[in-house]
C-alpha cells in the first residue's frame, strides 16, 4: 500500500467536483506529498490523467475497483 499525506472522498461526485477537490487537497501540501483520492465518476480518470499533463504532478497509482478508482498523486 502506498502511503499519503491527504485523502479525499470525491465518491458520488461527478466531474468537474473530483478535479476540483484534488486541486484544493494539492494548494494545501508540500511538494513531495501524497494526495489519495476515491473517485466514483467514470471520466475521472480522462480528467486526472489531463491535469496531471499539464501541471506536472505525478499520478503514482491509480486502481479501479468495481465502480471506485483510486488515485494517489504526488505534487511536484
Amino acid at each position: 500500500m502506498i502511503e499519503f499525506n491527504i485523502e479525499v472522498d470525491a465518491a458520488g461526485l461527478h466531474c468537474p467536483l473530483p478535479l476540483l477537490r484534488l486541486k484544493k487537497a494539492l494548494k494545501e501540501m508540500q511538494s513531495g506529498e501524497v494526495v489519495r483520492v476515491i473517485a466514483t465518476d467514470p471520466a475521472a480518470h480522462l480528467d486526472f490523467g489531463v491535469y496531471s499533463e499539464q501541471t506536472g504532478h505525478e499520478i503514482i497509482e491509480y486502481i479501479r475497483e468495481d465502480d471506485q478508482q483510486i488515485f494517489y498523486v504526488r505534487k511536484k
